[in-house]
């Protein structure tokens, strides 16, 4: 390997602490500061702990934007010290280390990935952009092969967020008739899950050699990807009693002693919208009926969103694009490898780095398409 040219290291330090800068423009840190210590001063009352579920919110929050105040000084400090540990080498000249010039290099390499990750802030502006995502995954055209093509989404997706540090719970899942998945459906915590999530709704497209066809030939699969915010039980959302229609059955997959037993699981249709929610991984009706009941609340919440969405690209006077029925990525397997998303324009050829959970170029080249279109 090549030892790494001083003026490029110091080119590429500058240009990180330039980036630096501008995102504590846009990511204050003494407005992240004011907020710990707000948070700090409601956890020191004296009836804090008198209302569990807000507490724990409000302990939830002040640890997020602590690490992230926590994370946003400690980059800078840690690109000053690479400038220094520059201009060190720099001063030696011709005699300078080359292990010394590496560990700079990589360093530097290391920060620029983690600045990329922060400067993500600027891309949300929406209100549940911040909070955790609740994901689900419908197989569509392709028979066994899309409903197998629901399951790769369904890992590729599981993969992404335990790289990202966050936390995925499936809720629901529909098992295939051969094989793969019907349906299901799974929320994901963490820093702006949703707003990253919400990149990936619409319809992906898979083209490969089928295994499951004796002739093993070339099939095109379709799935759904719907993602919505997980809104708090705070969050007013009106449902009416009227509105809904609440089914029992009983569970198919993995649930405890009592699945195929009693009917635990439930499914609930909202009858103005057509929404329909279910859940049979709890452990018991009241369980499952909770948890669909907040998961029918997100998909509410998703709803009105949308409907805002295509508004607002309506006066843009641009057909939207990022909707739950639009075909957004086609992943080629056969007869070359290739991932392409069809709103950006970005792509890549390692399909399969792509399936084991690398959306993120993914993902931000549509922040940024969404971003530019609000903007212009």
């Amino acid at each position: 390997m090549s030892t790494p040219d001083i003026d490029t290291l110091a080119a590429t330090a500058a240009a990180l602490r330039e980036r630096v800068d501008v995102l504590h423009g846009y990511v204050d840190p003494e407005k992240l500061r004011a907020r710990v210590d707000e948070l700090e001063t409601a956890m020191q009352a004296d009836d804090f702990w008198d209302d569990p579920q807000s507490a724990s919110r409000v302990s939830a929050e002040h640890a997020a934007v602590r690490d992230r105040l926590e994370e946003i000084n400690g980059i800078g400090q840690e690109v000053a010290d690479l400038v220094d540990l520059v201009d060190v080498a720099r001063g030696e000249g011709d005699d300078a280390d080359g292990e010394f010039l590496a560990e700079i290099d990589d360093g530097l390499s290391r920060i620029a990935a983690t600045l990329e990750r922060l400067e993500e802030a600027r891309l949300f502006s929406g209100e549940h952009d911040g909070g955790d995502a609740i994901v689900s995954i419908n197989a569509g055209e392709g028979g066994t092969d899309a409903q197998d093509w629901a399951e790769m989404l369904l890992r590729m997706y599981l993969r992404w967020a335990e790289a990202r540090g966050f936390t995925s719970d499936i809720k629901e899942q529909q098992e295939g008739t051969e094989a793969g998945l019907k349906s299901v459906t799974f929320t994901v915590s963490g820093a702006s899950a949703y707003g990253l999530l919400s990149a990936e709704r619409g319809v992906h497209r898979l083209v490969r050699l089928s295994p499951f066809d004796s002739a093993h030939r070339r099939q095109t699969s379709f799935a759904a990807v719907d993602v919505g915010p997980l809104v708090s039980d705070d969050v007013e959302v009106e449902i009416e009693d009227k509105d809904l229609r609440i089914d029992t059955y009983r569970a198919s997959g993995a649930g405890g002693q009592h699945v195929n037993k009693t009917e635990s699981a439930i499914r609930i249709t909202h009858l103005p919208t057509g929404i329909v929610v279910q859940c049979q991984n709890e452990r018991s009706q009241t369980q499952n009926r909770a948890t669909a009941m907040s998961m029918l609340r997100s998909r509410l919440v998703q709803h009105e969103l949308q409907i805002r969405e295509e508004e607002a690209a309506r006066a843009r006077g641009e057909s939207m694009t990022i909707g739950f029925g639009s075909q957004i990525r086609s992943y080629v397997i056969h007869p070359y490898t290739m991932v392409k998303d069809l709103r950006t324009g970005h792509e890549v050829g390692n399909a399969q780095s792509v399936l084991d959970g690398d959306l993120d170029a993914f993902i931000r080249a549509e922040l940024e398409r969404r971003a530019q279109a609000a903007a212009g």
